[in-house]
């Protein structure tokens, strides 16, 4: 086959959520796999469940059904909040849904109850990273608000952090996250499943042994497909394996040339005006693949040097 491709190793991906979920048992922790970064790919979704993976994290539908016709029945989380014309999509074909706005969790409910089911839903609270969630001083007239709804239940309390607004996972950030969860739960006379307090980011304060207790549940893609590249500060996990994604291209042209372009600079072909340090002639090898094909700052060559 010509033109770039993508290798990925079941294997490593395998042994990496192993890792990670075997882990996060120690603390009480259960995994969902999120496989969007594999355009949820059934291959990788099966690798990650043979790992110990409790379910797979999704955050889109055509994803979605590509894991449900491959014939995986395990439990699916939709990693977003649904537009209204996809409701009914997302009781028929996932189990649990991130869900902060009340009028899109009212519609579900309508829908739930016409198909005589209840759909259960991660309430998320906005901990200060500025992406979807229930500011913390709305929590208690939302949750009562949806405890009126027959067709979804408060499965679980969760926060998305190093997302939006980059900020980091804490003892602090976290430990609101569990107070807004125990609020909830004396709030409907229930416990309950899930209190999930993040993703990838969040498994550097579980190494250190700062995540607070109370926390039950991780959304994990990045450490098991990456191996463990932590998302702050880029320090391995040591014993993940890195590697599991590996780019392949054509060389197309290879040429000794000057390192600094020659001439008045001006603007890139992407709007940019680039610097370039004069480090005399270099070997310079040209690839079939580009930045509208990948985002080159995060590829990391396998070679030294």
């Amino acid at each position: 086959m010509s033109g770039p491709q993508v290798a990925i190793d079941l294997g490593r991906i395998e042994r990496n959520a192993r890792t990670i979920v075997e882990r996060c048992a120690l603390s009480g922790i259960k995994v969902f796999g999120v496989t969007k970064g594999t355009c949820g790919m059934p291959q990788v979704a099966r690798a990650m469940l043979r790992g110990g993976v409790a379910g797979i994290a999704e955050s889109r539908f055509e994803n979605i059904r590509r894991l449900r016709d491959s014939g995986i029945n395990a439990p699916v989380m939709l990693l977003r909040s649904p537009p209204m014309a996809r409701v009914e999509e997302v009781v028929r074909t996932v189990d649990i849904s991130l869900q902060s706005e009340l009028t899109t969790i009212r519609e579900i409910s309508r829908i739930a109850e016409r198909m005589g089911r209840v759909h259960d839903i991660m309430l998320m609270i906005d901990l200060g990273d500025l992406r979807e969630g229930i500011w913390p001083s709305d929590l208690i007239p939302t949750v009562e608000q949806i405890l009126q709804f027959k067709g979804v239940r408060i499965a679980g309390i969760g926060t998305n952090l190093g997302c939006f607004g980059a900020i980091m996972p804490t003892p602090e950030n976290l430990g609101q996250l569990v107070a807004h969860a125990y609020k909830t739960e004396r709030l409907s006379g229930k416990s309950l499943d899930f209190i999930s307090g993040g993703a990838s980011s969040s498994l550097t304060l579980l190494l250190e042994g700062k995540l607070p207790p109370g926390i039950n549940n991780l959304r994990v893609g990045e450490a098991i497909l990456q191996g463990g590249v932590e998302t702050f500060r880029d320090v391995p996990w040591p014993e993940l394996e890195p590697d599991a994604c590996r780019l392949t291209s054509d060389i197309i042209e290879v040429k000794l040339k000057p390192s600094r372009p020659i001439g008045t600079s001006g603007y890139d072909a992407f709007g940019n005006q680039p610097v370039f340090a004069d480090e005399g002639d270099r070997l310079r090898a040209i690839a079939n693949i580009g930045r509208e094909d990948v985002l080159v700052e995060g590829l990391t060559p396998i070679a030294k040097g």
